[in-house]
């Protein structure tokens, strides 16, 4: 139990690195909290310095959700039956890491990347299908919100698919409501018609 309690703190700070800020300031460019949105994940990074801090920012974000994870699939095999459930508390840890970021003042991101991490190792097949839907969701709009959105709302509906076990239906339920309470700025945007577009 004393592993499960130090993988569940290790991967909030896993999740608490302020990725997005890391690549500003290597690349020489504005803090992303104080310019475009204000937000420090891969969108407002590729709209700031383009598409390779948007991408190292999104490869970033993604490794803090499956790294602690992929970790803790492997110590924590000894609960056995509870095993799911522990690995995905430690999923859900690294992305309340990115979204309250201790390094951030509590602040952080949106949660998306962080969370496409998290889902990559535990139910592959529903990351894949997820993935593509955002893609196109992207593609036809020109809005990044608008594949995020799209990703949240399906979230739910394609681990069911891919995925027999509860706990992860259950982390991503919450993954799918937090996301788009994150979102709720960018959806008053959208219906404005003054959400920015790629």
């Amino acid at each position: 139990m004393a592993t499960f309690f130090l993988l569940l703190a290790g991967g909030y700070l896993v999740g608490s690195f302020p990725t997005g800020l890391v690549v500003a300031r290597v690349l020489g460019g504005p803090d992303p909290r104080q310019a475009g949105s204000g937000n420090v994940g891969a969108a407002n990074l590729y709209r700031l310095l383009g598409p390779r801090a948007g991408g190292l920012t999104l490869a970033g974000d993604a490794l803090k959700g499956a790294l602690p994870v992929l970790v803790a699939s492997y110590s924590l095999r000894p609960l056995g039956p509870w095993q799911e459930s522990a690995v995905a508390a430690v999923g859900l840890a690294a992305v309340l890491g990115h979204v309250w970021s201790l390094f951030l003042g509590f602040r952080g991101g949106k949660g998306v990347a962080t969370a496409f991490g998290v889902l990559a190792v535990l139910t592959p097949w529903a990351t894949v299908n997820l993935l593509a839907a955002y893609l196109l969701a992207v593609h036809r709009s020109r809005v990044f919100a608008v594949g995020s959105l799209m990703a949240a709302w399906l979230m739910p509906l394609a681990v069911g698919l891919f995925s027999d076990s509860k706990a992860y239906l259950l982390l991503a339920g919450i993954f799918s409501g937090l996301i788009l309470l994150r979102h709720r700025d960018n959806l008053e945007r959208l219906v404005r018609g003054e959400e920015p577009r790629i």
